[in-house]
């Protein structure tokens, strides 16, 4: 290829991966039901469709394209945030009840967690599982049912661990909101939410928490809320204006307009590529297919195997290889220059479900393409990378 040939390549594969958005300019945001009261806490289960709370009407609703919104779980304690555990039972943070609690599969509500030090929690209001089978959830005093009064003297991020155990892990924010992990579970992100500041804590052992800093903030007047990760490690906040996106680093990538008091959102669908919001009175979509929702158990795993788009890309020296499994599988993922032979060998073995990354670094390589292929069971994908000097 002549040097004006490489130079166009390069020119309209960097014009590509500038888009360090997961939003497609395509994107359209498309408002799929409405009517509700106020709406919070979308999750994704498989068998059933998108579940969301409606707060003041003390409902969980299942939604599907075919029969619209249907009443799921009736009461629902004012359920705020919901997630799924590793069998893919249902969990709501009930402020109406001041507790974390556990649909079971025959319907019934076991309570994980209702107070600290023999008082009431506040107001558990998001939510979400680890991959050990652990729920962290925050805890502000910001849905206090009418007449009762807060015990606790803080706001907490708790953890209940497997053996039904509840430990505090941090009670540095007044408001803690928003609660997820990193795709690779070793950062923990919450946001404050007044303050509309978003702190990351490294996860250390014993899930212990450690080395609070700022990640993140957002300005105009309003709220930060929920929030989730994709597959890339991109944070997606709900805040003002609507969904606030920012990169590993914390930079502001994108926002995705969104009408009405935005509080959370969720990634949906088999592929989990669909951004599921909920704001207001009303839930809405849009489709990313850039990225796809990961860190999340039971019927949110990996709907497929995928290897993903290499980032950034180009890159010097290093670049993040992203790709997920629906189930344990043996899987080897290699990397190849463009005469076809063979350079490294980044994972050959048994690997868990869920989504992995993995760092290649090109510091003894020269400019130029290079191919990477995941191989597992019978899905084999080839993508390419460009190292740029």
């Amino acid at each position: 290829m002549s040097q004006c040939g490489i130079t166009l390549l390069l020119l309209l594969i960097m014009s590509h991966a500038v888009a360090q958005s997961p939003v497609p300019t395509s994107a359209k945001l498309e408002r799929i039901a409405t009517g509700f009261q106020f709406v919070e806490g979308p999750v994704w289960k498989d068998s059933a469709g998108l579940l969301f709370s409606d707060i003041p009407a003390n409902t969980v609703y299942a939604w599907t394209a075919s029969a619209g919104a249907q009443a799921y779980v009736s009461p629902s304690g004012n359920s705020n945030g919901l997630t799924l555990d590793s069998q893919g039972r249902l969990i709501l943070t009930q402020t109406g009840l001041r507790r974390v609690a556990r649909r079971e599969s025959n319907g019934l509500q076991t309570s994980l967690a209702s107070a600290y030090g023999g008082k009431k929690l506040n107001s558990p209001n998001d939510v979400v599982v680890k991959s050990d089978g652990s729920v962290w959830f925050t805890d502000p005093p910001l849905n206090i049912p009418a007449g009762q009064k807060a015990e606790l003297t803080f706001s907490g991020i708790f953890r209940i661990s497997t053996s039904g155990a509840l430990q505090l892990l941090d009670s540095s924010l007044a408001q803690p909101n928003g609660i997820c992990f990193s795709p690779d579970e070793k950062r923990l992100y919450v946001n404050n939410s007044a303050e509309r500041v978003i702190y990351v804590w490294d996860v250390g052992q014993d899930s212990l928490i450690a080395n609070r800093r700022q990640f993140a903030s957002m300005n105009p007047a309003g709220y930060a809320d929920g929030m989730k990760v994709d597959s890339l490690g991109n944070l997606f906040s709900a805040g003002p204006l609507g969904i606030w996106v920012f990169g590993p680093g914390g930079a502001v990538l994108d926002t995705i307009l969104v009408p009405g008091q935005t509080s959370n959102c969720n990634w949906g669908d088999p592929d989990r590529r669909t951004l599921y919001i909920t704001s207001g009175n009303s839930v809405y979509r849009i489709r990313l297919g850039l990225t796809s929702g990961v860190g999340e158990t039971g019927d949110n795993l990996p709907a497929g195997f995928d290897l993903y788009q290499n980032y950034p890309n180009p890159f010097n020296p290093s670049t993040t290889i992203r790709f997920a499994l629906p189930h344990r599988t043996a899987t080897r993922l290699t990397v190849f220059n463009s005469l076809g032979q063979q350079i490294a060998t980044l994972l050959d073995g048994d690997q868990a479900a869920g989504a992995h990354d993995l760092k290649f670094d090109g510091t003894r390589l020269a400019s130029g393409m290079y191919f990477y292929r995941m191989q597992a069971g019978e899905f084999n994908q080839t993508k390419r990378l460009l190292l740029v000097r």
